[in-house]
């Protein structure tokens, strides 16, 4: 026999060990421009800029005397369920999300009994939209410890591939980053000591979760107003 129940119906009916068994399932990612971890639970909704590293996890719950099969599936809304992204049957998994849109995250779970009693688990959609990517370099920055603009930072969202390489006028590379180190900047030093006040020349390329290349050329100022770099 094969019983169908949803996430309400079984959290209603939680008293009777015929329909105990359920999942509480979550899906995790680490929030990049808050810094902080975040959890979701079923019917949830956040945005995010990728790339986004989703972990599923089922939480199956009293399970004793059943076997379960896990079905997870990713999709974009667009297509629509039908046409996933990714469809598993591990009960924890990871996926990575890398392009702009829409997406829905569902669980499934079918428990079987030794009898031969079949209760199916549906939960809830989790949806995650990944913003279109943004990306900007400033003019310039002044090193000299006074906690105002003392890091070349670039701004960006939603950039799945970057490149980035400072020039002197001599055609020299200073300082180079991806994606792996971007977030620390340039503090202005080149081998543990400040580089001269001067124009350097930044060489950046990126890629967007929206499939938009950059391909950035600019000039940029290093204006400390001291010298200890000859001293």
């Amino acid at each position: 026999m094969i019983r169908k129940v949803f996430v309400a119906t079984i959290l209603s009916m939680s008293a009777q060990t015929m329909w105990s068994q359920s999942a509480s399932p979550v899906v995790e990612f680490y929030d990049k421009t808050n810094q902080t971890d975040v959890t979701m639970n079923p019917g949830e909704s956040q945005t995010m800029q990728a790339p986004l590293e989703l972990k599923l996890t089922a939480n199956l719950r009293d399970n004793v005397g059943w076997e379960s099969k896990c079905e997870w599936k990713i999709y974009n809304t667009r297509e629509g369920e039908a046409k996933p992204l990714i469809d598993r049957f591990d009960e924890n998994t990871t996926y990575t999300l890398t392009s702009s849109g829409s997406y829905g995250v569902k669980l499934y779970v079918t428990f079987t009994d030794a009898a031969g009693d079949i209760l199916e688990y549906e939960s809830e959609t989790f949806t995650i939209s990944i913003s279109e990517s943004k990306l900007s370099c400033p003019d310039g920055f002044s090193p000299n410890g006074d906690q105002i603009n003392d890091v070349y930072h670039v701004t960006y969202q939603s950039i799945v591939k970057m490149k980035g390489v400072f020039f002197n006028r001599w055609g020299q590379k200073i300082y180079s980053f991806d994606l792996s180190n971007v977030d620390e900047g340039w503090d202005g030093r080149q081998n543990g000591r400040y580089v001269k006040d001067g124009v350097y020349y930044l060489n950046l390329q990126a890629t967007g979760s929206d499939g938009i290349k950059y391909d950035i050329k600019k000039a940029v100022n290093v204006l400390k107003g001291w010298r200890d770099y000859d001293e």
